[in-house]
């Protein structure tokens, strides 16, 4: 084997290929700057985002045991759904942290966005062959690779699908070792279901805390399958059920909003202003209309309610 890598890395002097890439292509044990910081993680969620006990309980179960999990039988792949501004960018950013030791400024962690990345809806196949051939690229470069796909309810349906092999339980593919990658997809389809839950829920005295992964799960696969506009519509990748979990964000209360005005005050030496913290949670439209229980943007605007009351 030595023998082998020696040979390999002489040949690679005169061809101008890069050695790292090449030892990770053959290697399982290429895990590149991968030093996660599980402790770090875990208090991450727990300390800074506000009002989601479900992401909180199973980003924080699934990540870690994928983490400790030298040789794992299939990549971990997530699936975020709820309204914007409840925190699915935010935990996004924290896996990347935690992991890289930086949110999006790791080599090895790829963002992609519809808009930007997809944005014909008449160009599906070339943007399944550019998708194929990143996402192996990258792969070949880093087996922990972590994909992010943003706004998948602007994906153009049928893209996403090119990733198929790559999120299921095989042995060998691409010459590395995909397992160990992480996929998440966010997404506000699927809100409507989960805010009806909340609501529910609220209505009937029940703690919002008392709510299940299990009472949404299927709801949300359902939702984003069946609904046009989703990126996963009629996606084998949801029959197949390749997501290893959907992870639903619920609808802030104003307490969560005034919470992430806290932060964003702390975050600009402001934190004894708890007063305009207070001005922010009430500057926020609230729904519905007859109860005002959920914040319409989430947290979203808080970085400008607060320059307007700081």
């Amino acid at each position: 084997m030595i023998f082998i890598l020696i040979l390999i890395y002489c040949t690679s002097l005169g061809t101008g290929f890069d050695m790292k890439s090449i030892f990770c292509s053959i290697s399982d044990s290429c895990d590149c700057d991968f030093k996660p910081d599980i402790k770090g993680l875990e208090w991450d969620l727990y300390k800074n985002l506000y009002g989601q006990h479900m992401a909180q309980d199973i980003v924080s179960e699934t990540v870690v045991n994928f983490l400790q999990n030298e040789n794992p039988d299939r990549p971990l792949v997530l699936s975020f759904h709820g309204a914007s501004g409840t925190g699915k960018s935010l935990v996004s950013s924290m896996i990347g942290r935690h992991i890289y030791g930086t949110a999006m400024g790791s080599s090895y962690i790829h963002q992609f966005v519809p808009t930007l990345h997809f944005p014909s809806a008449d160009r599906v196949q070339q943007y399944r062959s550019d998708l194929k051939r990143w996402v192996e690229g990258n792969l070949t470069a880093c087996a922990r690779s972590i994909f992010i796909f943003d706004e998948m309810e602007k994906m153009p349906p049928g893209v996403i699908d090119v990733l198929e092999p790559h999120l299921g339980p095989f042995h060998v593919l691409f010459q590395t070792n995909y397992r160990k990658a992480i996929y998440i997809f966010i997404s506000t389809v699927g809100q409507e279901v989960i805010n009806k839950v909340a609501l529910e829920s609220r209505q009937a005295g029940r703690d919002r805390e008392d709510i299940l992964p299990k009472e949404l799960e299927d709801s949300i696969a359902d939702a984003v399958y069946n609904n046009k506009n989703s990126g996963f519509y009629h996606s084998r990748i949801i029959t197949e059920k390749l997501i290893t979990r959907f992870v639903p964000f619920l609808p802030l209360l104003r307490r969560h909003v005034e919470r992430c005005a806290q932060r964003e005050l702390c975050q600009r030496g402001e934190c004894q202003r708890a007063d305009v913290a207070l001005s922010v949670g009430g500057a926020i439209t609230y729904t519905p209309n007859d109860s005002q229980y959920f914040s319409s943007t989430g947290c979203k605007l808080v970085p400008a309610k607060v320059n307007l009351f700081l």
